[in-house]
């Protein structure tokens, strides 16, 4: 993969933030495989390790970890084929996503690498790949590992289904496979809905995602659905955005911590969508925005109740958001003043705060990092005076590429 393009970010004068007000993060650049020029880290675990996908000196990425502490990726994705780990637990266990050399005969591009092979999950443990069960189709995707080793996702069933818009043509149903080998438990649609997707786990098996018909479902990397679900440990789907007339809405679950906390995106009557936060004792409400912002979503909350996601402007571009304890929104790239990186996407948020995901390096390209939250004090008179070393705004080509490759139509 060639470098998209070359920026200059020249230095600028100190920037003081106020350290009582919001947390300070020191980010780690999680470099790719020798040879690329490209990683994403789509997960961050409770003991530091990360993981993600990388490319090498080929056109394929390839899934990979970083341990904690190291900007060096260790390989796991076979040759010749696109793969990625989007989660890994602290037993070692990971969850793997991975295309195969055979073509998927529906070329239905599943996993979104746009190969038309077949792409199919498994469970990475001591070395090993085990490829998980499917429901009778050609290909599955996986969403979030839990301490347990079960992990959410979902699989296509062979029913062939006219309403699928294109290029998928048959149905998928939200699943769980694990924790035992071959174990699998199906997580039924709604009633009168005929697909879903489990996008994330919690320790109590509790899962979340969204169940619509194959018209209105959109497969990851930006998912979308008719219906926010949560589905108990014993498989029974509840709409959350039903359950108070006057908060209901559509869209997509996106994480759930072991609190029973959930955040996702809410559909709004205009066609642009929101972030949310709901709780079966709260129900749901809707966060707030960065200023200027017209969209977004959120994708990831630990028990503590810190939820990071995205929020675009009118053009589609994102910019990554912390919401500490559902507060007020804080953009990330202004708690990580030092960073070389422009934090882009934020992934995951794990027990004590730190946050993955994927941000541009001063040469143009996509690099995965780990934001590691600092207890050291900042202060200086009450106050903390740190370096920027980027630019205070984003050159026009940089937000072209951005949008290009990771924006979004916010309404």
């Amino acid at each position: 993969m060639n470098s998209i393009l070359k920026i200059f970010l020249p230095s600028v004068t100190l920037l003081t933030v106020m350290a009582s007000a919001q947390p300070h993060y020191t980010v780690t650049d999680l470099k790719p495989l020798s040879g690329g020029n490209f990683s994403q880290a789509f997960s961050v675990n409770n003991t530091g390790v990360s993981g993600g996908q990388s490319n090498l000196t080929d056109a394929t990425q390839r899934a990979v970890v970083w341990a904690k502490g190291s900007t060096s990726p260790i390989l796991i994705g076979a040759g010749g084929v696109n793969s990625a780990i989007f989660g890994v637990n602290e037993n070692g266990q990971a969850e793997v996503q991975s295309e195969l050399a055979e073509s998927d005969p529906n070329n239905s591009n599943f996993c979104g690498y746009g190969t038309d092979r077949k792409c199919v999950p498994f469970r990475w443990q001591g070395g090993a790949l085990t490829a998980l069960p499917l429901l009778g189709g050609n290909n599955g995707a996986v969403g979030g590992i839990n301490s347990r080793g079960e992990i959410s996702g979902w699989a296509e069933t062979a029913t062939l289904d006219p309403a699928c818009a294109a290029p998928q043509k048959l149905d998928f149903e939200a699943v769980v496979w694990g924790p035992g080998v071959g174990e699998m438990r199906r997580l039924r649609p709604l009633s009168g809905d005929t697909v879903s997707m489990s996008i994330w786990i919690n320790d109590a098996g509790q899962a979340v995602g969204t169940s619509g018909s194959c018209a209105d479902t959109g497969l990851l990397p930006i998912g979308h659905g008719a219906h926010p679900v949560l589905w108990d440990k014993n498989g029974t789907p509840l709409n959350i955005g039903a359950l108070d007339p006057t908060h209901e809405f559509g869209g997509i679950a996106l994480s759930i911590n072991n609190k029973g906390q959930v955040v996702g995106a809410a559909n709004q009557q205009d066609g642009s969508f929101r972030p949310f936060l709901w709780s079966a004792a709260g129900g749901a409400r809707i966060l707030q925005l960065l200023p200027g912002a017209v969209g977004g979503g959120a994708s990831a909350i630990n028990d503590n109740g810190d939820a990071i996601g995205q929020s675009f402007d009118a053009d589609g571009f994102p910019s990554p958001v912390l919401w500490r304890n559902g507060g007020a929104p804080q953009n990330l790239n202004d708690l990580a003043p030092g960073s070389s990186l422009y934090l882009i996407w934020p992934t995951t948020i794990n027990a004590r705060g730190d946050v993955s995901g994927f941000g541009i390096t001063a040469e143009g390209d996509v690099h995965g990092f780990v934001a590691t939250l600092t207890s050291a004090p900042l202060s200086r008179a009450g106050y903390s005076v740190i370096e920027e070393t980027r630019s205070a705004s984003i050159p026009e080509n940089v937000r072209t590429m951005v949008k290009s490759r990771f924006g979004v139509n916010p309404r």
